[in-house]
Protein backbone atom coordinates (compact mmCIF):
# COMPACT_ATOMS: atom_id res chain seq x y z
CA UNK A 1 0.00 0.00 0.00
CA UNK A 2 1.16 3.53 -0.78
CA UNK A 3 0.57 6.43 1.61
CA UNK A 4 0.12 10.08 0.71
CA UNK A 5 -0.11 13.28 2.72
CA UNK A 6 -3.62 14.61 3.31
CA UNK A 7 -3.62 18.36 2.97
CA UNK A 8 -1.86 20.10 5.83
CA UNK A 9 -3.02 17.62 8.46
CA UNK A 10 0.28 15.78 8.69
CA UNK A 11 -1.59 12.52 8.13
CA UNK A 12 -0.31 9.85 5.77
CA UNK A 13 -3.34 8.06 4.38
CA UNK A 14 -3.62 4.98 2.21
CA UNK A 15 -3.75 5.75 -1.52
CA UNK A 16 -6.63 3.30 -1.80
CA UNK A 17 -8.96 3.96 1.09
CA UNK A 18 -12.49 2.78 1.93
CA UNK A 19 -15.77 4.42 0.97
CA UNK A 20 -18.49 3.36 3.41
CA UNK A 21 -21.59 4.46 1.49
CA UNK A 22 -22.35 0.94 0.29
CA UNK A 23 -22.33 -0.57 3.79
CA UNK A 24 -24.84 2.04 4.95
CA UNK A 25 -27.53 1.80 2.28
CA UNK A 26 -28.86 2.59 -1.21
CA UNK A 27 -26.55 0.01 -2.78
CA UNK A 28 -28.76 -3.05 -2.40
CA UNK A 29 -28.80 -5.62 0.39
CA UNK A 30 -25.89 -5.80 2.80
CA UNK A 31 -25.15 -7.76 5.96
CA UNK A 32 -23.35 -6.23 8.94
CA UNK A 33 -21.23 -9.34 9.44
CA UNK A 34 -19.96 -9.11 5.88
CA UNK A 35 -19.49 -5.34 6.13
CA UNK A 36 -17.38 -5.73 9.26
CA UNK A 37 -15.38 -8.48 7.61
CA UNK A 38 -14.69 -6.10 4.72
CA UNK A 39 -13.66 -3.30 7.10
CA UNK A 40 -11.34 -5.60 9.01
CA UNK A 41 -9.81 -6.89 5.80
CA UNK A 42 -9.17 -3.33 4.71
CA UNK A 43 -7.17 -2.69 7.89
CA UNK A 44 -5.27 -5.95 7.35
CA UNK A 45 -4.20 -4.68 3.93
CA UNK A 46 -2.97 -1.31 5.16
CA UNK A 47 -6.04 0.84 4.53
CA UNK A 48 -6.09 3.52 7.23
CA UNK A 49 -8.68 6.02 5.98
CA UNK A 50 -12.44 5.40 5.95
CA UNK A 51 -15.03 7.78 4.53
CA UNK A 52 -18.62 7.71 5.74
CA UNK A 53 -21.55 10.11 6.32
CA UNK A 54 -24.33 10.65 8.82
CA UNK A 55 -26.97 9.80 6.20
CA UNK A 56 -25.48 6.47 5.11
CA UNK A 57 -28.09 4.17 6.58
CA UNK A 58 -29.24 7.03 8.83
CA UNK A 59 -26.03 6.77 10.85
CA UNK A 60 -25.62 3.00 10.58
CA UNK A 61 -22.39 3.27 8.61
CA UNK A 62 -20.93 5.54 11.31
CA UNK A 63 -21.91 3.02 13.98
CA UNK A 64 -20.10 0.26 12.07
CA UNK A 65 -16.97 2.43 12.14
CA UNK A 66 -17.31 2.72 15.91
CA UNK A 67 -17.63 -1.05 16.13
CA UNK A 68 -14.47 -1.45 14.06
CA UNK A 69 -12.59 0.84 16.44
CA UNK A 70 -13.68 -1.35 19.34
CA UNK A 71 -12.43 -4.46 17.56
CA UNK A 72 -9.03 -3.20 16.42
CA UNK A 73 -6.06 -1.62 18.16
CA UNK A 74 -4.25 -0.03 15.24
CA UNK A 75 -4.99 3.65 14.58
CA UNK A 76 -7.00 4.77 11.55
CA UNK A 77 -8.81 7.87 10.40
CA UNK A 78 -12.56 8.26 9.93
CA UNK A 79 -14.02 11.06 7.84
CA UNK A 80 -17.73 11.71 7.99
CA UNK A 81 -20.07 14.26 6.44
CA UNK A 82 -22.88 16.56 7.52
CA UNK A 83 -25.63 18.52 5.85
CA UNK A 84 -27.74 16.07 3.89
CA UNK A 85 -30.01 15.48 6.86
CA UNK A 86 -31.55 18.87 6.15
CA UNK A 87 -35.09 18.76 4.79
CA UNK A 88 -35.39 20.87 2.79
CA UNK A 89 -31.73 20.81 1.83
CA UNK A 90 -31.11 24.55 1.55
CA UNK A 91 -28.16 26.86 2.11
CA UNK A 92 -29.97 28.51 5.03
CA UNK A 93 -29.92 25.18 6.84
CA UNK A 94 -26.13 25.28 7.06
CA UNK A 95 -26.18 27.32 10.26
CA UNK A 96 -24.55 27.00 13.67
CA UNK A 97 -27.51 25.29 15.31
CA UNK A 98 -27.94 22.60 12.68
CA UNK A 99 -24.25 21.91 12.05
CA UNK A 100 -23.57 21.62 15.78
CA UNK A 101 -26.46 19.19 16.17
CA UNK A 102 -25.24 17.09 13.25
CA UNK A 103 -21.73 16.97 14.69
CA UNK A 104 -22.99 15.95 18.14
CA UNK A 105 -25.03 13.13 16.56
CA UNK A 106 -22.02 11.88 14.59
CA UNK A 107 -19.80 12.04 17.68
CA UNK A 108 -22.29 9.77 19.41
CA UNK A 109 -22.55 7.38 16.47
CA UNK A 110 -18.76 7.20 16.10
CA UNK A 111 -18.25 6.91 19.87
CA UNK A 112 -15.50 9.51 19.85
CA UNK A 113 -14.76 12.88 21.41
CA UNK A 114 -13.55 14.48 18.18
CA UNK A 115 -14.29 13.77 14.52
CA UNK A 116 -11.09 13.26 12.54
CA UNK A 117 -12.39 15.01 9.41
CA UNK A 118 -15.85 16.49 8.92
CA UNK A 119 -16.94 17.31 5.39
CA UNK A 120 -19.86 19.43 4.29
CA UNK A 121 -21.94 16.96 2.30
CA UNK A 122 -22.47 18.37 -1.18
CA UNK A 123 -24.22 21.53 0.01
CA UNK A 124 -26.00 23.94 -2.33
CA UNK A 125 -23.56 26.10 -4.28
CA UNK A 126 -24.60 29.21 -2.33
CA UNK A 127 -23.03 27.76 0.84
CA UNK A 128 -19.57 28.32 -0.63
CA UNK A 129 -20.34 32.03 -0.76
CA UNK A 130 -21.19 32.21 2.95
CA UNK A 131 -18.02 32.69 5.03
CA UNK A 132 -20.07 32.36 8.20
CA UNK A 133 -20.60 28.65 7.48
CA UNK A 134 -16.87 28.04 7.52
CA UNK A 135 -16.64 30.20 10.62
CA UNK A 136 -18.95 27.72 12.34
CA UNK A 137 -16.61 24.89 11.36
CA UNK A 138 -13.62 26.86 12.65
CA UNK A 139 -15.45 27.22 15.95
CA UNK A 140 -16.11 23.48 16.15
CA UNK A 141 -12.40 22.84 15.61
CA UNK A 142 -11.54 25.30 18.36
CA UNK A 143 -14.07 23.59 20.64
CA UNK A 144 -12.34 20.25 20.11
CA UNK A 145 -15.30 18.66 18.32
CA UNK A 146 -13.45 18.38 14.99
CA UNK A 147 -9.79 17.82 14.26
CA UNK A 148 -10.10 19.09 10.70
CA UNK A 149 -12.75 19.84 8.13
CA UNK A 150 -13.22 19.75 4.37
CA UNK A 151 -15.96 19.59 1.77
CA UNK A 152 -17.56 17.09 -0.57
CA UNK A 153 -18.66 18.75 -3.80
CA UNK A 154 -20.59 18.09 -6.97
CA UNK A 155 -18.94 20.66 -9.23
CA UNK A 156 -15.43 21.84 -9.97
CA UNK A 157 -16.59 25.43 -9.47
CA UNK A 158 -17.64 24.59 -5.90
CA UNK A 159 -14.27 22.99 -5.22
CA UNK A 160 -12.40 26.06 -6.46
CA UNK A 161 -14.50 28.33 -4.24
CA UNK A 162 -14.17 26.06 -1.19
CA UNK A 163 -10.38 26.11 -1.16
CA UNK A 164 -10.41 29.88 -0.77
CA UNK A 165 -11.30 29.24 2.89
CA UNK A 166 -8.06 28.59 4.81
CA UNK A 167 -9.53 25.96 7.13
CA UNK A 168 -10.51 23.62 4.29
CA UNK A 169 -8.06 20.70 4.41
CA UNK A 170 -9.63 18.44 1.81
CA UNK A 171 -12.01 18.34 -1.12
CA UNK A 172 -13.88 15.20 -2.02
CA UNK A 173 -14.85 15.23 -5.68
CA UNK A 174 -15.96 12.73 -8.30
CA UNK A 175 -12.90 11.85 -10.35
CA UNK A 176 -12.56 8.79 -12.53
CA UNK A 177 -11.98 7.76 -16.15
CA UNK A 178 -15.48 9.06 -16.97
CA UNK A 179 -15.16 12.31 -14.98
CA UNK A 180 -11.84 13.97 -15.83
CA UNK A 181 -12.63 17.67 -15.58
CA UNK A 182 -11.18 18.15 -12.04
CA UNK A 183 -7.70 17.64 -13.49
CA UNK A 184 -8.07 20.61 -15.89
CA UNK A 185 -7.64 23.39 -13.34
CA UNK A 186 -8.72 22.36 -9.87
CA UNK A 187 -5.91 19.89 -9.17
CA UNK A 188 -3.27 22.51 -9.82
CA UNK A 189 -4.99 24.99 -7.50
CA UNK A 190 -5.48 22.41 -4.77
CA UNK A 191 -1.82 21.42 -4.89
CA UNK A 192 -0.78 25.07 -4.69
CA UNK A 193 -2.84 25.50 -1.52
CA UNK A 194 -1.83 22.08 -0.14
CA UNK A 195 -5.41 20.82 -0.06
CA UNK A 196 -6.00 17.06 -0.08
CA UNK A 197 -8.12 15.50 -2.83
CA UNK A 198 -10.32 12.48 -2.14
CA UNK A 199 -11.46 10.87 -5.40
CA UNK A 200 -14.98 9.67 -4.82
CA UNK A 201 -17.14 7.42 -7.01
CA UNK A 202 -13.83 6.17 -8.49
CA UNK A 203 -15.42 3.21 -10.26
CA UNK A 204 -18.44 5.15 -11.59
CA UNK A 205 -20.89 3.24 -9.38
CA UNK A 206 -19.33 -0.04 -10.47
CA UNK A 207 -19.53 0.68 -14.20
CA UNK A 208 -15.73 0.75 -14.41
CA UNK A 209 -15.42 -2.73 -12.95
CA UNK A 210 -16.45 -4.01 -16.38
CA UNK A 211 -18.86 -6.47 -14.79
CA UNK A 212 -22.17 -4.94 -15.92
CA UNK A 213 -24.11 -5.85 -19.06
CA UNK A 214 -27.23 -4.54 -20.77
CA UNK A 215 -29.24 -7.13 -18.83
CA UNK A 216 -27.79 -6.35 -15.37
CA UNK A 217 -30.43 -5.47 -12.79
CA UNK A 218 -30.25 -3.64 -9.47
CA UNK A 219 -32.36 -3.93 -6.34
CA UNK A 220 -35.12 -1.37 -5.83
CA UNK A 221 -33.26 0.32 -2.96
CA UNK A 222 -30.08 0.67 -5.03
CA UNK A 223 -29.51 4.19 -6.40
CA UNK A 224 -28.27 2.61 -9.63
CA UNK A 225 -31.89 1.61 -10.20
CA UNK A 226 -33.71 4.73 -8.98
CA UNK A 227 -31.39 7.70 -9.60
CA UNK A 228 -30.19 7.32 -13.19
CA UNK A 229 -31.73 10.64 -14.16
CA UNK A 230 -31.29 12.46 -10.84
CA UNK A 231 -34.65 11.49 -9.38
CA UNK A 232 -33.33 11.42 -5.79
CA UNK A 233 -30.09 13.40 -5.87
CA UNK A 234 -27.56 14.72 -8.36
CA UNK A 235 -27.47 12.39 -11.37
CA UNK A 236 -23.68 12.72 -11.48
CA UNK A 237 -23.56 10.45 -8.43
CA UNK A 238 -24.88 7.50 -10.46
CA UNK A 239 -22.60 6.05 -13.17
CA UNK A 240 -20.72 9.39 -13.02
CA UNK A 241 -23.66 11.00 -14.83
CA UNK A 242 -23.19 8.91 -17.97
CA UNK A 243 -26.12 7.13 -19.60
CA UNK A 244 -25.99 3.45 -18.66
CA UNK A 245 -25.88 2.02 -22.18
CA UNK A 246 -23.38 4.60 -23.39
CA UNK A 247 -21.26 3.75 -20.37
CA UNK A 248 -21.30 0.09 -21.34
CA UNK A 249 -20.09 0.99 -24.83
CA UNK A 250 -17.19 3.03 -23.45
CA UNK A 251 -16.29 0.23 -21.04
CA UNK A 252 -16.24 -2.21 -23.93
CA UNK A 253 -13.61 -0.06 -25.62
CA UNK A 254 -11.60 0.26 -22.41
CA UNK A 255 -11.38 -3.49 -21.76
CA UNK A 256 -8.65 -4.20 -24.35
CA UNK A 257 -6.41 -1.65 -22.60
CA UNK A 258 -6.42 -3.48 -19.26
CA UNK A 259 -2.87 -4.81 -18.63
CA UNK A 260 -2.31 -8.52 -18.15
CA UNK A 261 -2.75 -9.63 -14.55
CA UNK A 262 -4.93 -6.66 -13.67
CA UNK A 263 -8.70 -6.32 -13.43
CA UNK A 264 -10.52 -3.45 -15.03
CA UNK A 265 -11.41 -2.06 -11.60
CA UNK A 266 -7.74 -2.07 -10.67
CA UNK A 267 -6.82 -0.25 -13.87
CA UNK A 268 -9.50 2.37 -13.15
CA UNK A 269 -8.17 2.94 -9.64
CA UNK A 270 -4.55 2.99 -10.80
CA UNK A 271 -5.50 5.56 -13.45
CA UNK A 272 -6.71 7.84 -10.64
CA UNK A 273 -3.54 7.31 -8.62
CA UNK A 274 -1.43 8.30 -11.62
CA UNK A 275 -2.21 11.90 -10.64
CA UNK A 276 0.12 13.17 -7.87
CA UNK A 277 -2.56 15.69 -6.89
CA UNK A 278 -4.86 12.91 -5.66
CA UNK A 279 -4.47 11.96 -2.02
CA UNK A 280 -6.54 8.81 -2.24
CA UNK A 281 -9.32 7.03 -4.08
CA UNK A 282 -12.20 5.85 -1.92
CA UNK A 283 -13.90 2.90 -3.63
CA UNK A 284 -16.75 1.26 -1.79
CA UNK A 285 -16.83 -2.39 -0.82
CA UNK A 286 -19.37 -4.69 0.78
CA UNK A 287 -17.27 -7.87 0.84
CA UNK A 288 -13.66 -8.75 1.73
CA UNK A 289 -12.92 -9.92 -1.82
CA UNK A 290 -13.82 -6.47 -3.17
CA UNK A 291 -11.50 -4.86 -0.62
CA UNK A 292 -8.65 -7.14 -1.67
CA UNK A 293 -9.13 -6.30 -5.35
CA UNK A 294 -9.30 -2.57 -4.67
CA UNK A 295 -6.34 -2.41 -2.30
CA UNK A 296 -4.07 -4.30 -4.72
CA UNK A 297 -4.46 -1.52 -7.29
CA UNK A 298 -1.93 0.60 -5.39
CA UNK A 299 0.76 -2.05 -5.78
CA UNK A 300 0.90 -2.21 -9.59
CA UNK A 301 3.51 -0.32 -11.63
CA UNK A 302 2.25 2.83 -13.35
CA UNK A 303 0.17 2.55 -16.50
CA UNK A 304 2.16 3.12 -19.68
CA UNK A 305 1.98 6.37 -21.60
CA UNK A 306 0.32 4.46 -24.43
CA UNK A 307 -2.41 3.13 -22.13
CA UNK A 308 -3.03 6.60 -20.69
CA UNK A 309 -3.29 8.05 -24.20
CA UNK A 310 -5.76 5.39 -25.29
CA UNK A 311 -7.91 5.96 -22.20
CA UNK A 312 -7.80 9.70 -22.88
CA UNK A 313 -8.89 9.19 -26.46
CA UNK A 314 -11.92 7.12 -25.40
CA UNK A 315 -12.91 9.78 -22.87
CA UNK A 316 -12.55 12.60 -25.38
CA UNK A 317 -14.54 10.88 -28.10
CA UNK A 318 -17.26 9.02 -26.19
CA UNK A 319 -17.68 10.60 -22.77
CA UNK A 320 -16.43 14.18 -22.57
CA UNK A 321 -19.24 15.82 -24.58
CA UNK A 322 -21.83 14.15 -22.34
CA UNK A 323 -20.44 14.93 -18.86
CA UNK A 324 -17.60 17.45 -19.00
CA UNK A 325 -19.72 20.65 -19.21
CA UNK A 326 -21.99 19.72 -16.30
CA UNK A 327 -19.75 19.12 -13.30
Amino acid sequence: MQYRELGRTGWKVSAVSFGAWAIGGTWGSVQDSESLAALNRALDLGVNFFDTADVYGDGHSEKLMAQLRRQRREPFYVATKAGRRLDPHTADGYNRKNLTAFVERSLKNLETEAIDLLQLHCPPTDVYYRPEVFGVLDGLVQAGKLRYYGVSVEKVEEALKAIEFPGVQSVQIIYNIFRQRPADLFFEQAQRRKVGILARVPLASGMLTGKFTASSTFESDDHRAFNRHGEAFDRGETFAGLDYNLGLQAVGNLKPIVPAGMTMAQMALLWILMSPAVTCAIPGAKRPAQVEENAAAADFPPLTASAMDRIGAIYNSQVKPLVHPYW
